[in-house]
């Protein structure tokens, strides 16, 4: 099978979150199934010149875009065995930021239609069109209805994942014509139309032969009201083709074995030297080195999503209990005041990072005790797989792949790999922390608990092979 990935952003060329992990490596995985996968983004103005120096120049076209007829730059780069796709347009990517500006709309729906225009100059037909969230999402639609009657596009599925369905891509009706040059026959309530604008994730969930969202839970979640963000209704109505697969992490990144980011590499039969991350962490933010102190970790976008309203609420509790808190992330000013002054009053037991620091992230999954992710909702989340990898253990909300991935501990089975609350309440997480201090150097439960997680397997390996399952019944 041929499949082609469609998407925004991708480690190691562009990244703004857990999207870019993703298409970074779930197809090194499908790949090993012998499925061969290829991908396709922007090229943006601050993919590093390395990686320019080495990208070919494939092919130059014209995209037409409504009244426009814009450029568009094919590039080609061979990295780590999978054949990646530049679409090379100064006007539209060569811009200081990946996303924020004016004319969002227009600059992924000339992505969409320059991906589909390009497919005949890969030297490479898919089978599949795999898009990711909305930036990508119109393809489905755009392959019916302008590429139909064309031989070479002929019998090519497409699936679309949606990796959070709060962004969907809402623009002014406008665009229909102007920008995707369809008539108003789209403009109605079971295609595009949302709230009197244009929705392209809609058109992704219409017109897809298969959608996949990150985690089963979620999958379920956003058929409900709460989760839905006002497309329950139809996300009800395709409900048959819709399916969760769970992301996964790339194990050779994130290996506390051999990772060259961290202050001492272990593994399941070596916790002393887990021990030895977290007195070197201590050291490096200033905070008092005391190896048995407890060290909860937040790494994360410092927004509502997140569940921080929650740790807002109970914040001097949690720091009346004798531990440490490390926190790396940016996002809301609120959160970010509320952590930068919980820091200064309390400099010996809390650290606060405003930054994107992917060392320190590294360092504080090593040498944390604990991760803490309340969050109000999670459609996969890929902190909590990343901390299990390090023996650092889950305190998180079930909530979508949070659900799915953490199992509370029972001191009486033995089952289980962190600590869960369910209901969204500042008292049940402050309860469940408590639980989870509770176990803190209990023997036996220590060392057996911190051992099932870093002997867990959260690679793509499993996922792999369901996206392979899918893919085949889409061919047959």
């Amino acid at each position: 099978m041929k499949i082609l990935f469609v998407a925004s952003e991708c480690v190691p060329f562009a990244k703004s979150g857990g999207l870019a992990d993703v298409i970074g490596s779930l197809p090194k995985a499908l790949q090993e199934l012998g499925i061969e996968v290829r991908v396709i983004i922007p090229k943006y103005k601050h993919i590093s010149e390395k990686y320019k120096e080495m990208m070919k120049p494939k092919a130059k076209l014209n995209v037409k875009l409504g009244w426009r007829n814009q450029y568009c730059g094919l590039e080609e780069l061979v990295y780590q065995g999978i054949h990646y796709y530049f679409i090379d347009n100064e006007y539209y990517f060569k811009r200081d930021s990946l996303y924020g500006y004016y004319d969002e709309g227009e600059r992924y729906i000339y992505f969409s239609r320059a991906v589909l225009a390009a497919l005949p100059y890969l030297d490479y037909r898919p089978d599949i069109i795999h898009v990711h969230d909305w930036q990508g999402a119109i393809i489905p639609l755009l392959l019916k209805a302008y590429y139909g009657s064309e031989f070479f596009y002929q019998g090519i599925k497409t699936i679309l994942t949606i990796h959070n369905l709060r962004y969907q891509g809402i623009f002014p009706n406008t665009i229909l014509g102007d920008l995707l040059d369809l008539s108003d026959d789209y403009l109605t309530v079971d295609k595009l139309e949302f709230n009197h604008s244009v929705n392209l994730l809609k058109g992704g969930i219409v017109y897809a032969d298969a959608i996949t969202t990150v985690s089963p839970t979620y999958a379920q979640e956003i058929k409900e009201s709460f989760y839905g963000e006002k497309l329950d209704g139809l996300l009800r109505t395709h409900a048959k083709k819709i399916s969760g697969i769970i992301n996964g992490i790339d194990y050779e990144e994130y290996n506390p074995e051999n990772d060259p980011l961290i202050y001492a590499n272990y593994n399941a039969s070596k916790l002393e030297e887990k021990t030895a991350n977290k007195i070197a962490l201590q050291k490096q933010l200033g905070l008092r080195e005391e190896a048995n102190l407890p060290m909860i970790g937040i790494v994360s976008r410092l927004v509502g999503q997140k569940g921080l309203d929650l740790v807002e609420c109970v914040i001097d509790d949690i720091l009346s209990r004798k531990l440490q808190l490390v926190v790396l992330g940016t996002g809301e000013a609120k959160y970010e005041k509320m952590f930068l002054e919980i820091a200064k009053d309390n400099r010996d037991m809390v650290s606060t990072n405003i930054r994107f620091d992917n060392t320190l992230a590294h360092r504080i999954y090593a040498g944390a005790d604990y991760l803490l992710m309340p969050s109000l909702f999670e459609p996969c989340g890929l902190a909590q797989l990343i901390a299990l990898r390090y023996g650092t253990l889950p305190i998180v909300r079930e909530t979508g792949g949070l659900r799915d991935t953490v199992l509370s501990f029972n001191e009486y089975t033995g089952e289980g790999n962190g600590f869960t609350f369910f209901n969204y309440n500042a008292h049940d997480m402050l309860y469940t922390i408590d639980r989870a201090l509770s176990y803190y150097e209990k023997e036996p439960y220590w060392d057996n608990l911190r051992q099932k997680a870093l002997n867990s397997d959260n690679s793509w390996s499993k996922s792999a092979k369901e996206y392979s399952r899918l893919y085949s019944s889409l061919m047959s």
